[in-house]
């Protein structure tokens, strides 16, 4: 079942999440429906929970689909050619490297892209959908879409990885995504 993804304004967004229950019976169906909704018309390469309204330790991502769409692109990126996979209860253990900038976008902030720098290579724990226990390194691209939907669990979003001023400018876009005056091609949930 596709989700909607919450938008932006929602204080959810801006919530430390909570770790899961591995037990939880209903974590199976939350991951199926989260896989389809951020797979809807190739809208995302990665999902956190918070974006469909539950403030838990959970996302996922496929960089792998950006290595197969464009390939000759990304092929000098180390971590080709991606990696797919759900991270529950995730726990950045280290981050090293150079910076490097990248345009970012979001599916909870529609229509905006901005520079984020984030360093090239970390360390991280997590359970996978089987509830298997991983601690490994990422780098590139994929260490990027990690760090991005990891900052979701956090309460975080790229744009407060922006400068102040690039922030300020966007103020009215950021009002008008909160008030539901965005049209896009997926199902939002809006603060009312």
């Amino acid at each position: 079942m596709i989700l909607p993804i919450v938008a932006y304004g929602s204080p959810i967004l801006r919530a430390v999440c909570k770790d899961i229950d591995p037990d939880d019976p209903k974590i199976d169906t939350l991951i199926a429906n989260m896989w389809e909704t951020m797979y809807q018309d190739g809208i995302g390469v990665g999902l956190a929970a918070p974006q469909v309204g539950q403030s838990i330790r959970l996302f996922m991502i496929d960089t792998v689909i950006i290595f197969e769409k464009y390939g000759d692109e990304y092929s000098d990126f180390p971590d080709a050619p991606g990696y797919k996979g759900v991270f529950i209860n995730a726990r950045l253990l280290s981050e090293k490297g150079e910076p490097w900038i990248y345009s970012e976008g979001c599916l909870s902030i529609p229509r905006i892209h901005e520079d984020v720098s984030r360093l090239e290579e970390i360390r991280i724990s997590f359970l996978d959908e089987n509830l298997q226990s991983h601690e490994k390194t990422f780098n590139g691209f994929t260490a990027r879409v990690i760090l991005h939907e990891y900052d979701h669990i956090e309460g975080k979003l790229f744009i407060d990885r922006i400068k102040p001023l690039k922030r300020t400018l966007l103020k009215r876009k950021l009002d008008d995504i909160s008030k539901g005056k965005v049209n896009v091609g997926y199902r939002m949930s809006f603060v009312k």
